[in-house]
């Protein structure tokens, strides 16, 4: 059913008129733009019929001393004769720091550890991977201009689903610097769900299995008559083919005893292995040959030792797998089909360890490489109005938890992974002192009990409270999630009216490693975390009842003996003792016995404000 589409006036498009969207697949080697034409969701070609455009920039100087740029196959080709100025896979670098590039001594680069992230100087200057990222978008989109002969109406860019914050930002920075106004940042498995299933008109569970030349991801989607649903989601953002060319080039190195010397030896030998693999993937045997400073390098490889090889890397995406079929509660032969994105998968250790893990074959019918950006085409086609029938209804979800630091450095979830996106979430708090004005809210990002362990995403404060007493305010904290997956965040004292936001605005310095392994660590350590979780809450309940009573004492101290001051004060310094020991059961027995111990003193507290509240009154005012 088509909803009719209402414009401001004078904007309203002629009848005839179509806006351009196109669908960008911004990869880590490889790069794609498509569109939908006459119905159809179809790559476009450059100027020589490639629709493939490699993702590598190279910064040069000419005759006259002035920058200029190459992008695509031309910077390619000079890769290893100018590694220093020939960026390639430049996806690895966005929103990540030095200190989480734990191969740069491998690469020809000559990084800058700047504030927020990783930089790469080049003959033209310090260059940011944004900025890189910027020069491949501008191209595709400049070839989407030529094909059509019209401005873009806006563009669909697809990100790995495992991508966080940090990353998503960066992207979409890289986006608006080249000029595209972003419709969408989708998931690189949903829009090759879209593509299939719209193609094949499937329906069931399928699991897309995403092997790009960085990142891996792997999406359960259910298609169900136009609707597509992410069950659960999970990756590696820094896991792909590019791992296996370095293990190759290693291993090449190592049998003929050689070493890369130089920036561009190391450019030379990753080049040669990439080819050797590519080789390896219809051939049985493949000669890894290159010229380096030290010597000619020539080793014969078989795809049997390419295979051993790469086996701990493919074993590193089936562990994730296998957590994707458990956060979905569904077992492996329950997959109706296994979509085969990326173009790593072309290995045939790769889709025989996939096929051999579903108990079946994993369905290739689409080109892999071109499957990301058919889908997002099809994506941006309809976002920008123009696809009047055979709409389809997409709902992805949240990779990781979302939540706020509460007393005792604990996280309280309030949107748990794989919640489908946008949403909404709020939940109540309340102050932990009394007279307390203000409250600082700390967001975090993890599967995680503790916050050190989790990802600080924002902090902000809550001001002008009025001051009550502790637990009678009634703080409302609202999370928004849009369908980028980006994040914002809201907090509101009920009784007041007083309201502080935040929109979530991620630093670039993550580690890819801390968040890939958020998910592994929130198993692993499980029983542990629920421990230390639980002797946490007994702290900030003991500290909640020494702080009562010390109010207490303060206030009507007077009525106690000598000796029950004494009792009290033992029993308080018996809690604190226990606090420092980390007992659980003593510190819990601790907190029941002040709580015991001070119950007649509460009564006499309680017969005293009513003698007050009373004195001077007749029996008739009452």
């Amino acid at each position: 059913m088509a909803l009719l589409q209402i414009s401001e006036p004078g904007q309203s498009p002629d009848p005839h008129q179509r806006r351009i969207a196109v669908g960008i697949d911004l990869g880590t080697t490889h790069s794609l733009v498509a569109s939908v034409r006459n119905g159809v969701s179809e790559c476009l070609p450059d100027q020589s019929g490639r629709v493939i455009l490699p993702s590598a920039v190279r910064y040069l100087l000419d005759d006259k001393g002035q920058t200029r740029r190459q992008i695509g196959f031309e910077a390619l080709a000079a890769q290893a004769e100018d590694s220093q100025n020939t960026i390639v896979s430049v996806k690895r670098f966005m929103g990540r720091s030095l200190a989480d590039l734990p191969d740069a001594g491998r690469l020809p680069y000559q990084f800058e550890d700047q504030p927020g992230m990783v930089a790469i100087r080049t003959v033209a200057g310090v260059k940011s991977p944004i900025e890189v990222s910027a020069e491949i978008l501008a191209s595709l989109r400049q070839r989407a201009e030529d094909t059509f002969n019209d401005d873009l109406f806006g563009a669909v860019i697809t990100v790995p689903a495992y991508f966080d914050d940090a990353q998503r930002q960066a992207t979409k920075d890289a986006a608006q610097m080249a000029g595209l106004n972003v419709l969408r940042l989708l998931n690189e498995p949903t829009a090759a769900a879209i593509a299939y299933g719209l193609d094949n008109g499937a329906e069931g569970l399928y699991a897309i299995y995403d092997l790009g030349g960085g990142t891996f991801d792997i999406s359960l989607l259910q298609l169900s008559h136009g609707v597509f649903e992410v069950v659960a989601t999970s990756g590696d953002s820094a896991l792909g083919g590019d791992d296996v060319d370095h293990l190759l080039a290693e291993y090449a190195l190592a049998q003929s005893q050689m070493q890369a010397a130089t920036p561009q030896d190391k450019r030379t030998v990753l080049v040669a292995a990439r080819r050797t693999k590519e080789k390896l993937s219809t051939d049985g045997n493949a000669h890894l040959s290159c010229a380096l400073s030290g010597g000619m390098l020539s080793v014969t490889l078989t795809r049997a030792k390419l295979a051993e090889l790469a086996k701990p890397l493919i074993d590193k995406t089936l562990a994730v797998v296998k957590r994707v079929l458990r956060d979905a509660k569904v077992k492996a032969d329950e997959v109706k089909g296994v979509v085969m994105v990326g173009g790593s998968t072309r290995m045939p250790a790769v889709r025989d360890a996939v096929g051999g893990f579903f108990g079946q074959q994993p369905l290739t019918d689409l080109n892999p490489d071109e499957v990301v950006a058919l889908g997002a085409a099809i994506q941006a086609n309809q976002l920008a109005g123009n696809n009047a029938q055979g709409e389809h209804l997409l709902l992805d979800v949240l990779p990781l938890s979302l939540g706020l630091e509460t007393m005792g450095g604990l996280v309280e979830r309030i949107i748990p992974r794989n919640t489908p996106i946008p949403c909404a979430r709020a939940q109540d708090f309340t102050t932990f002192k009394d007279g307390q004005t203000a409250l600082a809210v700390h967001v975090v990002q993890g599967e995680r009990e503790q916050v050190e362990h989790c990802r600080s995403l924002a902090r902000f404060e809550l001001r002008g409270i009025p001051p009550m007493a502790a637990g009678a305010a009634r703080i409302r904290v609202s999370f928004q999630v849009d369908a980028d997956g980006l994040l914002s965040v809201s907090a509101k004292e009920q009784l007041s009216g007083v309201e502080a936001s935040v929109v979530v605005k991620p630093s670039y310095g993550l580690t890819d490693d801390q968040v890939a392994n958020m998910l592994r660590e929130g198993f692993t350590t499980a029983a542990a975390d629920m421990k230390d979780r639980a002797l946490r809450e007994a702290r900030v309940e003991a500290e909640r009842m020494l702080e009562a009573t010390r109010t207490a004492l303060a206030a009507d101290g007077d009525l106690l003996s000598p000796e029950q001051r004494a009792e009290l004060d033992r029993l308080m310094t018996q809690i604190g003792q226990r606090c420092d020991r980390g007992d659980l059961e003593a510190l819990e027995a601790a907190t029941k016995a002040l709580a015991q111990g001070t119950e007649a003193f509460a009564a006499e507290r309680m017969n005293r404000s009513i003698r007050q509240a009373l004195a001077g009154r007749q029996l008739d005012q009452l």
